[in-house]
């Protein structure tokens, strides 16, 4: 008989924590484990990858920050389902699910941090260290997040690292002349790549930037911004003030990243904190050379001047310096893109995160049934 387990996560938007449940789910043994994914916000696109699986998902629907009547729909969820484990990602779910879980009767609870969130005030700390005498175990993507995680009190016996999963991208998907023509773009341009949601996190600015000195070297490189969120309309207007609207590329949301990522010359990216990032590891899974801050999570998968370039917060000379020795050096740029690829396939492949949980998740119901 299989586990029933209920995953329950903020949304389904095309993000990093989502898409690793998403791979989670999917690569999970159907004959071992019963998975269902509930959307405490809202779904997304994420939702139709999950639904093509045949993993059921449920929308909450949840409006504001504190919202009893969601926490009572997503109780009657649990007590309905009844499954034998919860896990739950990011802090929205974390707190209601946690409590509703335990509400429901859930023995075994699993919850996820992903990120170092430096937002976070004091009173969701003090939410976090209540709700974890309650968990059985916390996931974190790397030892920067358990690290941050236990310096505001969480106790370090809960933490077990799984680092996200990638799949090796191949670059047969399209012709670059194809994404170029779409694009409008010569043949001989060099393309720069940023993915992400277009949050203050990422400081995009910077990396906009950072493509007025780019653009006095080399009149032929551009930057395509791949993704969409809140600070999509201000940065569209930053670039056009600055007169580099011919050169920064916004290309909102898209479902063929991997067919971009293939093609790009350079990844940067820029963030001042970050978790595990997904576009980094699917960057080194496509052979594609890396800039990104040095933060931690990003140093968990880059080696300064081995598998990439790590350079520091707002720094744009750093940045500008780094990406055009990859330009003018090739060979360079290709030795590096060939030990960052060996790397993340060995160290993150996708099968490897999912034996992971399945370890975990067999080592807890595992001790529960013996209790």
């Amino acid at each position: 008989m299989s586990h029933r387990i209920l995953h329950i996560i903020p949304s389904l938007d095309r993000a990093g924590a989502e898409k690793q449940l998403v791979l989670l789910c999917r690569g999970l043994s159907r004959d071992e484990f019963d998975v269902h994914v509930c959307a405490l916000t809202r779904g997304g696109p994420r939702e139709a990858e999950l639904r093509d699986a045949d993993v059921p998902v449920t929308v909450i629907g949840k409006r504001w920050k504190a919202d009893p009547q969601s926490y009572w729909k997503l109780r009657r969820h649990i007590a309905r389902l009844q499954p034998e484990l919860v896990h739950t990602w990011l802090f929205a779910a974390n707190a209601y699910g946690r409590v509703a879980a335990r509400s429901a009767g859930v023995k075994t609870i699993v919850a996820s941090e992903r990120c170092v969130d430096r937002w976070k005030s004091w009173h969701a700390w003090a939410i976090d260290r209540r709700l974890a005498r309650h968990t059985q175990r916390i996931v974190v993507n790397s030892p920067g997040v358990r690290d941050f995680c236990t310096a505001h009190g969480i106790p370090a016996e809960k933490f077990v690292v799984i680092p996200g999963g990638v799949a090796r991208y191949d670059a047969d998907r399209a012709p670059r002349e194809a994404l170029l023509a779409e694009l409008r773009l010569p043949h001989d341009v060099r393309l720069i790549g940023a993915v992400g949601r277009l949050r203050p996190q990422k400081r995009l600015k910077d990396l906009i930037w950072a493509m007025e000195l780019v653009n006095l070297l080399d009149s032929q490189v551009h930057l395509l911004i791949v993704g969409d969120g809140p600070q999509r309309r201000s940065l569209e207007r930053f670039a056009h003030l600055l007169d580099y609207g011919s050169h920064v590329h916004f290309l909102g949301e898209r479902p063929d990243v991997p067919r971009i990522m293939a093609h790009l010359d350079v990844l940067w990216l820029g963030s001042d904190y970050d978790d595990l990032p997904n576009s980094i590891m699917e960057a080194m899974a496509a052979g594609v050379p890396v800039v990104a801050t040095d933060i931690l999570g990003n140093r968990d998968l880059i080696t300064s001047d081995e598998t990439g370039f790590l350079v520091p917060v707002n720094g744009r000379a750093d940045r500008v310096r780094a990406t055009d020795k990859l330009f003018r050096d090739p060979d360079l740029a290709k030795r590096m893109a060939a030990a960052a690829q060996k790397r993340v396939l060995r160290d993150f492949g996708i099968d490897r995160m999912i034996d992971r949980h399945v370890q975990l998740y067999r080592e807890l119901l595992g001790t529960r049934r013996e209790r």
